[in-house]
């Protein structure tokens, strides 16, 4: 089984390019999507959670306030990293359970924190979304009903695409210039070679 992982920056465009991988067979785990659910969940991650930013972090369903925490971790990075510290192991091991059940020769993992976690040293090949920040910003504006300033705090808190290009095997471009399909398919039969 050949591992991928995939990253970018938000509103990079990870999860069309994971549509596209999906439609080729592949099953893609999405790191980010998993770890809310296990925030939820999973009742040590969910003490932990407490235990650092109050009963605030819950509503009464049990349902986690992200609008909350993410106000916090946005604003103090000492916060944030208490935060991938709880989060990060329980979502690393579920993806490995995840990727022991499958039955592909190709595995993708989807995580836009897959360096900062360590995950990538897991992976086969990493491959890297690009996307100018003139399309990003509008997109998470619009998606995630975001302020500019609120984006680009978002933004300055990930690891900026010159930091990430060391780790990647692979580079998607997505800025409408070239076919999100081609660049895809071009990488696919490349990594199914080496199989």
């Amino acid at each position: 089984m050949i591992k991928l992982g995939i990253t970018g920056g938000i509103g990079s465009g990870k999860s069309t390019v994971c549509r596209i991988f999906e439609m080729l067979g592949v099953p893609v785990y999405y790191a980010d999507d998993r770890a809310k659910q296990i925030m939820t969940a999973n009742k040590q991650v969910k003490k932990a959670i407490i235990d650092v930013f109050g009963k605030q972090a819950y509503f009464s369903n049990g349902r986690i306030n992200r609008k909350y925490i993410s106000a916090i971790v946005f604003q103090h990075p000492e916060k944030r990293s208490l935060l991938n510290a709880i989060v990060h192991p329980a979502v690393i091991e579920d993806g490995r359970r995840w990727n022991e059940s499958q039955n592909a020769a190709v595995t993708l993992k989807e995580a836009a924190l897959l360096i900062q976690s360590g995950s990538h040293k897991e992976m086969d090949y990493v491959i890297l979304v690009e996307c100018p920040l003139e399309l990003r910003i509008p997109r998470v504006m619009k998606r995630n009903k975001l302020s500019k300033q609120e984006v680009l705090n978002r933004i300055q808190s990930q690891m900026s695409d010159e930091e990430m290009r060391q780790f990647a095997d692979f580079i998607i471009h997505n800025d409408g210039q070239v076919s999100l399909i081609h660049q895809v398919l071009k990488i696919y039969r490349e990594i199914i070679k080496t199989k």
